[in-house]
């Protein structure tokens, strides 16, 4: 973690006002709520409106979810965004990422067990952080198998959990207690 403690202190749901109370009810059915969204309870309008965005790229994306966690964890971890890549880390198991795959994430499109497809989205996303443009090669690569909307959930894709890691990151957010970081 780049700061030992937050800070923008996170709120229990004790605390939450009415609306945000109404806004995170998705976050408090799920059972414990993450200290992101506890920590976005200190803005209620801008986390109201980030998680319609949010939510399209987890669940509503043109991408498969094993596509989409190979580029939020890569993005996570360009961004050395530990709470993003521990919570993503879960999350990408239930999309079929192996450990395997996981570990090799961190060492990039090198690594040797990636299909060439793979390949391409790892490279995008380094592209997409690194330079916030993917290359020719990079994009017609990908367009033999991507439609327009494929390829444009990639950019959102990574764009997002750039945003997301540079809140996480700035704010302080503190690992939950049932997720491991690095």
């Amino acid at each position: 973690m780049r700061l030992d403690t937050p800070r923008i202190a996170p709120i229990h749901e004790d605390y939450w006002s009415d609306e945000t109370r109404e806004n995170m009810k998705q976050q408090h059915a799920q059972g414990e709520v993450a200290n992101i969204w506890r920590t976005m309870a200190n803005h209620e309008k801008l986390a109201k409106r980030w998680q319609v965005f949010g939510a399209h790229i987890l669940s509503k994306s043109t991408l498969s979810a094993r596509e989409r966690e190979i580029l939020i964890l890569r993005t996570g971890w360009l961004c050395q965004a530990e709470y993003e890549w521990g919570q993503h880390v879960v999350i990408g198991k239930n999309a079929g990422l192996s450990d395997e795959e996981i570990a090799s994430i961190k060492e990039g499109s090198s690594a040797s067990l990636w299909s060439d497809h793979e390949r391409l989205l790892i490279t995008a996303a380094d592209e997409l952080i690194g330079d916030a443009f993917m290359t020719t090669e990079t994009w017609n690569g990908l367009a033999e198998t991507y439609s327009e909307q494929q390829l444009m959930d990639v950019v959102f894709t990574c764009g997002q959990y750039n945003l997301v890691s540079m809140a996480l990151n700035t704010f302080g957010v503190q690992l939950d207690s049932n997720i491991s970081g690095f």
